[in-house]
């Protein structure tokens, strides 16, 4: 029986699309588009500050010395967030109700930049009783201690949570400790794996 409810952010609460980063990014740098991830893939910074290794401060001012990039703190993270389109892939009305009879956690892979701006752009957050995040706990998705985590936070046993992804890799990690895990496609698709466990009626 299901006592827990697990969701991924990025691409399940909400949707991004790193295209249009790369975009605002190219508008204040010297470089094109196509140039900022090839760049990007040069270094570990991002999944460094994504781990908490990194302080925003310093994140901010080696990610400008790689792009050639001339900003401020604040239009720095204005344009790093640009990625984040304005609706959600699910309604608020869902988490609302989930709620009220199950544990509700989110488990994500991210950064304090991108959180602290999903915080204040998509209230439906707050209807989360625990948020289990890269950055602050020190390890990112795959890894088993980030689950171990959310699974210690949810209060029940790794069988009882169920745990929703886009990514198949972050998906199986789940599995392997014991969690019912299953890839998000749609709002659709997610209803009815939720029916089919009895957590929506």
């Amino acid at each position: 029986m299901v006592k827990a409810v697990i969701f991924d952010l990025g691409q399940v609460i909400v949707a991004f699309d790193l295209q249009r980063g790369y975009t605002a990014l190219a508008s204040r740098c010297p470089l094109p588009p196509e140039e900022i991830p090839k760049r990007i893939a040069t270094t570990d910074l991002v999944s460094r500050f994504e781990m908490g290794r990194v302080s925003p401060q310093e994140f901010v001012q080696q990610f400008c010395g790689l792009l050639e990039l001339e900003v401020s703190y604040a239009e720095f993270c204005e344009l790093w967030s640009s990625i984040f389109l304005p609706h959600t892939l699910i309604p608020e009305s869902l988490l609302a109700g989930l709620r009220r009879n199950y544990r509700l956690l989110l488990l994500s892979n991210t950064n304090a930049i991108h959180f602290a701006m999903i915080r204040e752009r998509y209230p439906l957050l707050r209807h989360f009783h625990e948020r289990v995040l890269s950055y602050e706990i020190g390890v990112l998705k795959p890894d088993p201690e980030i689950y171990r985590q959310a699974i210690a936070r949810a209060g029940c046993r790794p069988e009882e949570c169920f745990y929703t992804d886009d990514t198949p890799l972050y998906v199986e990690a789940a599995r392997q400790l014991g969690m019912d895990a299953v890839r998000f496609d749609s709002l659709p698709q997610l209803e009815v794996e939720l029916r089919a466990r009895g957590i929506l009626a």
